[in-house]
């Protein structure tokens, strides 16, 4: 592989979003920085991260990247050949496409002089050629999208590195034990939210038991945390008040989650908290569901059909792992 003058490669990795799959790429960051680091003993990689501005800063925290570009949504085909005048000067040795579109892969047929590329883009040097590759889960896909580019392993992501201060658990206001609920997700797709009256019972069974339920959201999401906490009263109603650094130092000292499927939960599960995702037909599980080693995930045809007593049995059985 070509280096610079300064005899470092020269890396670019793509990786727009939304939460969940730029989550879900921490593992390909840190197997890509390994094992560029590992190629020469004496000069480590140069890597630059090409997303948008929703994500630089957890790109800058995670420490796997030297140089951060935010503009990776340009509008306008005058703004996207600037950029990729931008890629061409930058003289990458390699780029690692793992947003996969069509237009990422756009980059490739436009950049000059041409590079080391792995992606999809027709006529690349390593193309994940898989038939199949839209049917698997969005982790094993990249992992085998590094393998076929001489990455062999690929590790899960580790959020932990993204933890904020603890001023995020000063928010709880006590060292009573709490447990986290998500009721959120894209507000185009309702049908991936559980009911706020489910949530409200799991919280209503949390406090029975000496947990204080806690909503995480955004502020968008405050009318289902109300809806929760009119039910609920020591749920206490963080939607709106949390980065999603605060968000990863919640979930290492929760003692348990509940939410749908949604970034948030990505970020909760990979933490080690015992989680469950809730699932109906608006999206599919065995693409996309949040991974860690201890996550439940329900699904059903209809969200709605999971009721409060399903979620205390999987919790309950996450409990007993270790």
């Amino acid at each position: 592989m070509n280096t610079d003058v300064m005899g470092r490669q020269k890396i670019l990795v793509i990786k727009l979003g939304a939460l969940g799959d730029f989550v879900q790429a921490l593992g390909p960051f840190a197997a890509i920085r390994a094992h560029h680091d590992g190629l020469d003993d004496e000069n480590d990689a140069h890597i630059t991260l090409l997303t948008t501005p929703a994500f630089a800063g957890l790109a800058r925290d995670s420490g796997y990247f030297d140089e951060i570009w935010d503009d990776g949504r340009t509008k306008g085909f005058g703004a996207l050949l600037s950029l990729v005048r931008r890629m061409s000067w930058a003289g990458f040795t390699r780029v690692y496409d793992l947003q996969t579109s069509s237009r990422s892969s756009m980059y490739f047929h436009l950049l000059w002089p041409r590079t080391e590329w792995s992606g999809i883009a027709w006529g690349c040097s390593h193309p994940h050629a898989n038939p199949r590759r839209d049917f698997m889960h969005t982790i094993d896909r990249q992992a085998e999208q590094l393998r076929d580019a001489g990455i062999p392993e690929t590790p899960l992501p580790d959020v932990a590195r993204l933890a904020g201060s603890t001023s995020a658990v000063e928010l709880i206001g006590s060292d009573a034990p709490y447990g986290l609920l998500v009721p959120g997700a894209a507000p185009h797709r309702p049908a991936k939210r559980w009911p706020a009256s489910h949530f409200a019972q799991v919280a209503q069974d949390w406090a029975a038991n000496g947990v204080r339920p806690v909503i995480l959201g955004s502020k968008s999401e405050k009318p289902l945390a109300q809806e929760i906490a009119a039910s609920e009263s020591s749920a206490l109603d963080l939607t709106g008040r949390t980065s999603l650094n605060d968000i990863v130092t919640l979930a290492l000292s929760a003692k348990m989650a509940v939410g749908n499927d949604t970034g948030p939960m990505h970020l909760i599960s990979l933490s080690g908290t015992p989680s469950v995702a809730l699932f109906g037909s608006d999206s599919d599980p065995s693409l996309c569901a949040p991974r860690g080693d201890r996550v439940s995930i329900l699904a059903a045809p209809e969200i709605s059909a999971h009721s409060a007593a399903d979620v205390k049995t999987a919790l309950a059985k996450l409990a007993g792992k270790t």
